[in-house]
Parts: structure tokens; sequence; C-alpha cells
């Protein structure tokens, strides 16, 4: 069993709650979680990179000069991969990096990931957050306060909190998430998970 800091409406800590980690994941396999991560990275590749071969740079394929009685090194075309302006040995072409994994796996991976969060004390339980108007103003204080300003934050919401993620999305490494929108690899990017009290309930279900 996990103690959880419990936040107020302000962010300032009102007491303790007690999670059940095994309700959360049965277990933890780091190298599961290491694999999600990994994949999601590479499906962010973009892949468009792309240089020229030999064949195609511009130029002419005439050898540069005759092959003997110069007393200089024998010389092809200016095209050769090793002089200045020349094509690439092993030019770089469009790839797509992108792969998936099982859809069971990377929901078991995404328990993991929170269970990991658990156990190293840097999730905190939310009764709510006070907000009078989606302004950024009053989610930059509330962390301040909290003695989270600066750090990477991800709140965590039970569904679509539009007045949060107007008012948080101007603040640099804060993000706003419904539960079902998680990975393994944003909850492991975040320093701080700020997880609000009904999100809770359904991760522990």
């Amino acid at each position: 069993m996990a103690e959880v800091p419990k936040l107020n409406l302000s962010l300032a800590e009102a007491g303790i709650v007690t999670i059940d980690e095994s309700a959360v994941s049965a277990k933890v396999t780091k190298q599961l979680v290491h694999d999600a991560c990994v994949m999601y990275h590479a499906n962010r590749r973009v892949g468009t990179s792309r240089t020229k071969s030999r064949g195609e740079v511009a130029g002419t394929t005439a050898k540069m000069y005759r092959q003997k009685g110069t007393g200089r090194a024998r010389a092809g075309s200016r095209r050769t991969p090793i002089r200045r302006g020349g094509g690439h040995t092993f030019p770089k072409r469009n790839r797509d990096w992108s792969y998936s994994l099982p859809r069971k796996a990377l929901q078991s991976a995404t328990r993991m990931a929170l269970r990991l969060k658990l156990e190293a004390g840097e999730v905190k339980v939310l009764d709510g957050i006070e907000l009078t108007e989606p302004k950024t103003r009053h989610v930059a204080s509330a962390l301040k306060a909290a003695g989270l300003a600066g750090q990477s934050c991800l709140f965590v919401t039970e569904g679509i909190n539009a007045d949060l993620v107007r008012a948080a999305r101007n603040i640099p490494r804060v993000t706003v998430l419904p539960r079902t929108d998680l990975n393994a690899d944003i909850v492991m990017r975040h320093r701080n998970i700020l997880v609000f009290a009904d999100a809770v309930e359904a991760l522990s279900s």
C-alpha cells in the first residue's frame, strides 16, 4: 500500500490517501515499460532525411586527369564520395520508423509506469483545482504555492477538463490529459503526477 499526499483545491497538502499498488498493476516489468517508451519515441520520428548518392550528384562522369604519368594518385570523377561535393557512400533514404506493440501490452505498460511513479513517491491526489476563470496565472500561482513551479507536472483528469487545459497549456512542461489518453511514455516523462480523485478510483478498479 502506498501513502500518497492529498492536495486541496489550492494544491496545498490536506492529508494522506492510501492506494493499493497491486490494484493499479499486479507487477512491474521494467523491460515492457522501456519497450513501450522506445516505440512511442520511434513513432514520433519523421524519417524524411535524404542525401544523394554519387549517381545522383550533378556533374560530369569524366575522369579528372589521366591515370598515369602525373605523379599523383589515380582519380575517377568529381562525384566520388571521397571528394568535397561528391555523393554519400551510404546515402540516407526516407524511412518509416513506426511500429506497434500489442494493445494489451501497451495498456499493461501504462499501469506499470503509474505503479513505478507511486513507488517513487511522485504521485499526488487532487480534490480538484480552483479556477475562477481559465487563466494561466491561476494554475501558475497554484503550482508555485505547492512548490512545483519549474517542474514537469502531469494533471490526470477523469474526463476532458477544457478550462484546465486552456489555463495550463502555456506553462512549460505542464500537461493536462484525461485518464483514457495516458501512455507509459508520457507518464515517465513527467516528474510529478497530479491525479484527480475520481480518476484515481478508475485507475484502481
